[in-house]
């Protein structure tokens, strides 16, 4: 029987299957080639590959112990997560068509790859590995079209921060230096570099601003959701490249500061049936749903409390959400082009769903994504009337529930969801959970300094 494994290094072993890329190496002088993946948090992990061995890794692939998948993170107890020691390693077979030079060194180039079980592990050789969030949502987005007939096409806004000498935010007290041409003229030489790389990589930048302190958001096309997926992590590995050529810091924590606006990634999505986006319909100017967008949303709002276990993955995700007024969502709602809303109807066709941050995996994200759309198109799910005015105001937690406030709340809220759950796969959403809770608890454990300045000195 021809398993997973098997099909992926044929389609990598056919005829001319290698050809362009191997012109491009020999062009461009590429030495070295990244094999990398990503892990359940979103770093990527991998192997570097003298680029003559091109042939037999296309086929072969590389070999990880898998708790690489886990970050090779121990639990408090000390067991490495995802297996423990004596875990079998995993097979990683590169996607040739992610194949891309990276432009600020052309001896070195990259593939993403897919993870399957090795061919001798007992059970299921060969079969995808159950724990690969990346080859996840490419299976899950195939069998979320060949359902429904739909493809999820999304764009994210990446807000991250950016520390260095001359980069301080200076501005008026009680306001914010948001889209200041100035602060943005002080990042020159960061968005030069970021987008030119970008453009490199195939990206089709289109915009960004300055939203606060020393918070930079440089957005590109939306495009189906797996590219977009693999766009987001490239782009971050960029804007490391571009920290390190600059002497300063590039950082995606949700929550770096009090008093101003914390990083999201907002995911703004659309569905397509062909080359018709069913959220709209043709002819009308005025912002609306379509019955098929309405239970699509409803679906979204519906499992939006146990999906925040994964659009807000960390202990520092949930600060976004205590720090009053700093435009992070506070109920689970939408609205029309409503920015203190969970989602907003930003424009015909397409809608932003605001509580994923910059930390997200987005992998994992558009998993849950596609699975709450499915569940809300089956179930013909109402999202109820649109809020008008500020959600802040409103002292309802609203139809859907509240919003978790901790990550403690959040994966609770997740271990009570079996469809977003299942759409993980028990391995994955109980790893990724393991992961989650070992993190929870460690930041329960600690002595912060805000505790020593509170109550080192209180009493008598």
């Amino acid at each position: 029987m021809t398993t997973p494994l098997d099909a992926h290094r044929e389609e990598n072993a056919r005829a001319g299957a290698l050809k362009d890329i191997k012109s491009t190496i020999a062009d461009r002088g590429v030495e070295y080639l990244y094999y990398q993946a990503v892990s359940i948090t979103g770093r990527v992990v991998g192997k570097v590959v003298p680029a003559a061995h091109l042939d037999r890794i296309a086929v072969k692939g590389v070999q990880q112990h898998r708790t690489a998948i886990a970050n090779l993170q121990a639990d408090r107890s000390g067991t490495l997560l995802g297996g423990g020691t004596e875990a079998a390693e995993y097979t990683a077979i590169p996607d040739l068509d992610t194949f891309a030079v990276l432009p600020w060194d052309r001896t070195v180039g990259r593939f993403f790859c897919r993870l399957y079980e090795p061919d001798h592990v007992a059970g299921a050789p060969g079969a995808a590995l159950a724990t690969d969030c990346r080859g996840l949502l490419l299976r899950a987005h195939a069998g979320f079209t060949a359902r429904t007939g739909l493809e999820l096409r999304t764009g994210t806004e990446p807000e991250m921060t950016w520390e260095g000498p001359g980069l301080e935010a200076s501005f008026r007290p009680d306001s914010s230096p948001a889209y200041h041409i100035e602060h943005l003229e002080r990042y020159r030489a960061i968005y030069q570099k970021v987008i030119g790389y970008a453009q490199a990589l195939g990206f089709d930048m289109i915009e960004g601003d300055y939203e606060d302190g020393g918070q930079l958001e440089l957005n590109w096309m939306f495009d189906s959701a797996a590219r977009t997926a693999d766009r987001l992590v490239t782009y971050r590995q960029i804007c490391k490249q571009v920290a390190r050529e600059l002497g300063i810091e590039a950082s995606f924590m949700p929550k770096p500061g009090t008093g101003y606006m914390g990083n999201g990634c907002h995911h703004n999505w659309s569905l397509w049936r062909g080359d018709v986006n069913i959220l709209a319909e043709p002819g009308r100017s005025e912002l609306h749903l379509t019955g098929e967008g309405r239970h699509a949303l409803g679906g979204l709002l519906s499992h939006t409390p146990s999906a925040m276990a994964v659009m807000g993955p960390t202990v520092n995700s949930y600060k976004r959400y205590w720090d009053a007024g700093q435009f992070a969502p506070s109920r689970v709602d939408w609205g029309l082009d409503n920015k203190t809303c969970t989602v907003r109807l930003s424009a015909n066709g397409r809608l932003e769903y605001k509580v994923p941050d910059a930390m997200v995996n987005p992998y994992l994200s558009h998993t849950v994504l596609l699975a709450a759309i499915e569940d809300g198109l089956k179930n013909q799910t109402d999202p109820g009337a649109p809020t008008v005015g500020s959600s802040y105001s409103s002292g309802s937690p609203g139809r859907f529930g509240k919003l978790p406030m901790s990550l403690g709340e959040a994966l609770d809220a997740f271990g009570s969801d079996d469809c977003l759950r299942e759409a993980l796969g028990t391995e994955l959403a109980g790893l990724y959970t393991a992961y989650k809770r070992d993190e929870w608890a460690r930041f329960n454990s600690a002595v912060t300094s805000w505790e020593r300045d509170l109550y080192w000195n209180d009493i008598p």
